[in-house]
């Protein structure tokens, strides 16, 4: 497959993602209204499972989601349960768009550990991306204006488990395919939540199953969405799009919880669209350079 047709279509997966993630985040805060994380957690991946299977049955069945890398699967889904707890807490404490744009110094981490593990390469236009997309999350966050709060700090250390978590997906891509890789997430984390998750039970209201409901589908989804997006390109040029998911949540934000947008977050935004445009721009002229006919010598 041509470089441009792959980058094309990690773009449109990555758009499913964001869309999907930006619906996850207003959902995981109408939910927790009245349910604990760990419960909504456990909620989502049992659900998940449920939304997966057709997708698993027209992969061939419970019969073709063997891996001979379960180990690899668990350490990636505790890892990203562990961060994925720290995400949803985080929802509850500080603004939308402060999480969201926390998150995002873990394509910092990504990017490191890909050049360290994967052995991936990185360019100066991969790093102007990054370093931009990191400048305008620094200014919507500004900690230097009232120091880091406690959710600040929880959703920092939830970013670095996500890069982690990102890392071994990338690695897990290599053998196994979109389908298998969130079958076992769904898997392990079901049965790492399920004694937190009854230790606090209440049973949800009806408007809350629907929340929930909404949850598990982007959570399932959205994952599937990423899956795929890595199977098309460098875990270093897909992380950059992901930066969208500050300006759109922030955006959220505003619409349903009168959440502020200053003229630093305005200003932040186009920081990160700007490395964002930057790294996809340059990848696409690479791309082309390598898909055009050599002339003779």
């Amino acid at each position: 497959m041509p470089a441009s047709d792959s980058l094309s279509k990690a773009a449109l997966w990555m758009a499913g993602w964001l869309l999907l993630m930006v619906v996850i985040a207003v959902a995981g805060r109408q939910a927790m209204r009245e349910l604990a994380v760990f419960q909504v957690m456990e909620l989502r991946s049992l659900i998940g499972l449920l939304m997966l299977y057709p997708l698993v049955r027209a992969h061939g069945g419970f019969a073709t989601m063997k891996s001979g890398r379960l180990l690899q699967h668990a350490g990636r889904n505790a890892i990203h349960y562990a961060s994925q707890y720290g995400w949803f807490a985080a929802l509850t404490m500080i603004p939308l768009a402060q999480v969201v744009a926390i998150e995002f110094t873990n394509p910092l981490w990504t990017a490191l550990l890909a050049v360290a593990f994967l052995g991936e390469r990185l360019n100066r236009w991969k790093v102007a991306a990054v370093l931009l997309g990191l400048i305008g999350v620094a200014l919507i966050v500004r900690p230097a204006t009232s120091g880091i709060s406690a959710g600040q700090a929880i959703a920092l250390a939830a970013a670095l488990g996500f890069a982690v978590s990102l890392i071994m997906v990338k690695s897990l891509t290599r053998t196994d395919d979109a389908v298998v890789i969130i079958f076992w997430m769904l898997i392990v984390q079901s049965l790492i939540g399920l004694l937190p998750a009854l230790a606090v039970w209440r049973w949800p209201s009806a408007t809350v199953w629907g929340w929930v409901g909404v949850i598990a589908f982007c959570g399932t989804f959205s994952h599937y969405c990423m899956t795929r997006a890595m199977q098309h390109a460098e875990a270093t040029v897909v992380v950059p799009m992901d930066f969208l998911r500050v300006p759109m949540t922030a955006l959220a934000g505003w619409l349903i919880y009168a959440e502020r947008i200053d003229a630093f977050t305005v200003l932040g935004t186009l920081l990160i669209l700007s490395g964002n445009l930057l790294n996809l721009r340059r990848v696409g002229v690479a791309a082309a350079v390598v898909a055009a006919p050599k002339s003779a010598a």
